[in-house]
């Protein structure tokens, strides 16, 4: 005669969630830990180029595209539920290889345990949407030399890091009835407060191609590291004791799309050296 045991529900949702957690990470230490070290790298390296190549170069510019949300309410699904996004931006160059960048960018993220299969979330059942002002001042570098206006260096790929601040007012629902921002809400409980004022490490990758003597397009695709797990107003646990989220990964949002710059002229110099 053979025995059979049954596992308990809750092994079961332990050993799911320890397997949740290993993959994210190896995920975030992979993509999330490396890449931005490696962006910083790439830049202080430009500063080795030779003086020859030094010039001055402003720039005016316009971001649209989507933005998209990584976190508790999903935690792998890339360009899920991307919203549309816009931005302004103003770029000073020095270099053929870098340029520095100041912006500010407006999207709108969402998340939805409805659209997972994961069984854990679909019997947790939250979903959340959230705008998102981002402001970010980053440093460029190109792989090769580019400028606007100059027929020699029409094409580059480039990354790009620096430092963000954002405000962000989630909007979350359980079983269709809203849930206040700024709380952890179950049962009428509160069980964390947070600031919807934070910071951010901004980093990506792009390409820019010279379009015109005054026009230049390019493409980008950027993270948000984040130092909040609250994004999706998701984390720790209900005032009970149960489990909402998993407070040892923080959430993260992300820009894609394309721009459009103008080159601005040099007023310092004559109209003839501005190329």
């Amino acid at each position: 005669m053979s025995l059979k045991t049954k596992r308990p529900k809750s092994c079961c949702f332990l050993n799911q969630n320890h397997n949740k957690s290993v993959i994210s990470a190896l995920y975030t230490f992979n993509l999330k830990k490396f890449l931005p070290y490696f962006l910083c790298l790439c830049i202080l390296s430009s500063f080795g180029q030779t003086r020859k190549r030094n010039f001055r170069q402003r720039e005016i510019g316009i971001f649209g595209g989507a933005s998209y949300y990584i976190g508790d309410l999903n935690p792998r699904g890339h360009f899920s539920m991307s919203k549309p996004a816009a931005g302004i931006f103003f770029r000073y160059s020095t270099h053929y290889r870098y340029a520095f960048r100041f912006g500010f960018n407006y999207g709108n993220i969402a998340g939805n345990d409805a659209k997972s299969k994961e069984l854990d979330q679909l019997e947790r059942n939250i979903s959340f949407k959230s705008p998102v002002y981002d402001l970010h001042a980053i440093a460029e570098f190109n792989f090769v030399d580019y400028r606007i206006g100059n027929e020699k260096h029409r094409f580059t790929m480039f990354i790009f890091a620096g430092i963000g601040a954002y405000h962000f007012n989630p909007q979350s629902s359980i079983a269709s009835s809203s849930v206040p921002s700024s709380t952890n809400l179950h049962n009428g409980v509160v069980t964390k407060h947070y600031s919807r004022y934070q910071v951010n490490i901004p980093y990506g990758i792009g390409f820019k191609w010279h379009l015109t003597d005054i026009f230049g397009l390019g493409i980008e695709w950027s993270p948000r590291k984040l130092f909040t797990d609250y994004l999706d107003d998701v984390s720790s646990e209900y005032g009970d004791g149960s489990m909402r989220g998993n407070p040892r990964t923080k959430d993260w949002y992300f820009f894609y799309g394309m721009t459009l710059t103008m080159r601005l002229p040099n007023l310092n110099k004559p109209c003839f050296q501005n190329n």
